[in-house]
């Protein structure tokens, strides 16, 4: 799997992408993520330690608490994927605009 599959395969849980969203609001602990979430605070932990492994979010220790703050280097990897994909869909677009301009 490249980096982008493994990243969206992440993503593919709901609670993981709400831990991804409040992620990107402000870096946090793992009390303050499980907080809200339908889930017990050892499954966020385990949450965290996929989307990790996905290199979606990096953990830093302060003190006794690990907070944990979205990978920008993950997310690029994402954005490349759908950058790539995005230009492909404009140039098909641009050359059938083309075809229907010549007919």
């Amino acid at each position: 799997m490249t980096n982008a599959s493994v990243a969206f395969a992440a993503l593919a849980d709901p609670v993981r992408a709400e831990i991804v969203e409040r992620l990107a609001r402000r870096p946090m602990a793992v009390g303050e993520m499980a907080a809200g979430l339908p889930v017990t605070r050892p499954a966020v932990s385990q949450h965290l330690k996929v989307l990790k492994e996905a290199g979606l979010v990096a953990v830093e220790a302060k003190g006794t608490r690990r907070i944990y703050r979205i990978d920008p280097a993950g997310l690029g990897a994402i954005r490349q994927w759908l950058d790539r994909h995005w230009q492909r869909a404009l140039a098909s677009f641009a050359e059938e605009a083309e075809r229907e301009e010549e007919e």
